[in-house]
């Protein structure tokens, strides 16, 4: 018995099907991107998320001709944005930018509907920006000591912000009014810009805030840094010094913000995206820009970098877990 010719070649096109599917995937990746792009920020516009994201926007559509099209989406503390993208079309076109807020999340919600290290792919980190202390000059607070001793005169009392429950503002914080054992009501908001304002009027004390929205505020007196979050001085702020300089152990915390893409797509995409992003990262136009943002360059491969978020994951947990947030 002999096949037909349409048969053999649908057995052949069979037992080629997976080589098929990865030269298609390559194919793909070299007319990547033929139309715009869009980046999905997880947060409100003029946080640290969302300048970093615009500014990575500029590089694409001068090294790769198209516009890079930045949605807001903030809310809960990064997984609405998430959620989004986590769910889109795996081709390249949609991109999610996400704060270290992303390792968190899977502590603090009960229930996500995504898997945070499997429905979202990890391309590279875009900065570590340490996260600054920030307060009202008309406080009277000068130091971090001054800070702690107003907390513990009057338990309970002060109050301290964030980017939304669970966020790594609220870890930061956490981590370091563990350290120097003292009580605080958390203050979540949508984001870093209405949270500054709120520090600014006194309404709220005290705001582990990421380094980029605050600089301004900071260099017009309008606030007043008295320490970094990051295990080691910020260059934007090389005066300030750390927690841990101010003889407060395991206060540190390291916040970042990363470019992420849906859990499916394609490897030959991955690396194609990835290798835009380091083009862009490592041009003198884009470092001068980081630089004058506070941001300190974190490089990894996205093999790197999807093993650190598993890491991050873990770590987290625990933090969580010993700060007693619930779930929400």
């Amino acid at each position: 018995m002999t096949l037909s010719t349409r048969g053999m070649r649908c057995l052949w096109l069979y037992a080629l099907g997976p080589g098929l599917m990865v030269l298609q995937a390559g194919a793909h990746a070299q007319a990547w991107p033929n139309k715009p792009l869009r980046a999905t920020v997880a947060f409100t516009a003029g946080s640290a998320t969302d300048i970093i994201a615009r500014t990575l926007g500029e590089r694409f559509l001068a090294q790769l001709g198209q516009p890079v099209v930045v949605e807001n989406r903030p809310g809960a503390s990064g997984t609405i944005g998430a959620a989004i993208v986590a769910r889109a079309e795996p081709d390249g076109y949609t991109m999610l930018v996400n704060s270290s807020s992303h390792t968190v999340a899977p502590s603090t919600y009960a229930s996500l509907p995504y898997d945070t290290a499997r429905d979202l792919a990890g391309i590279t980190p875009l900065a570590n920006l340490p996260s600054v202390l920030v307060i009202a000059p008309s406080r009277g607070v000068r130091t971090v000591s001054d800070l702690v001793a107003a907390a513990k005169a009057k338990p309970g009392a002060m109050s301290f912000a964030s980017g939304g429950a669970g966020s790594a503002a609220q870890l930061n914080a956490e981590r370091f009014r563990m350290s120097a054992r003292f009580e605080a009501v958390h203050v979540p908001y949508k984001g870093a810009p209405e949270a500054l304002g709120d520090v600014m009027t006194g309404r709220v004390d005290f705001y582990f805030c990421p380094i980029v929205p605050a600089l301004p505020l900071i260099r017009d007196g309008r606030l007043l840094a008295i320490a970094v979050g990051s295990a080691k001085r910020a260059s934007a702020l090389p005066d300030v010094p750390t927690t841990l300089e101010a003889g407060f152990p395991d206060s540190e915390y390291n916040f970042w913000v990363g470019l992420f893409v849906p859990g499916k797509t394609p490897r030959p995409l991955v690396k194609r995206i990835y290798a835009e992003t380091q083009k862009a990262m490592q041009s003198p136009e884009m470092a001068q820009r980081m630089k004058n943002l506070g941001a300190e360059p974190m490089p990894m491969t996205p093999e790197q970098f999807n093993a650190y978020i598993r890491e991050e994951i873990a770590l987290n947990a625990k933090l969580v877990k010993a700060a007693g947030i619930k779930p929400q």
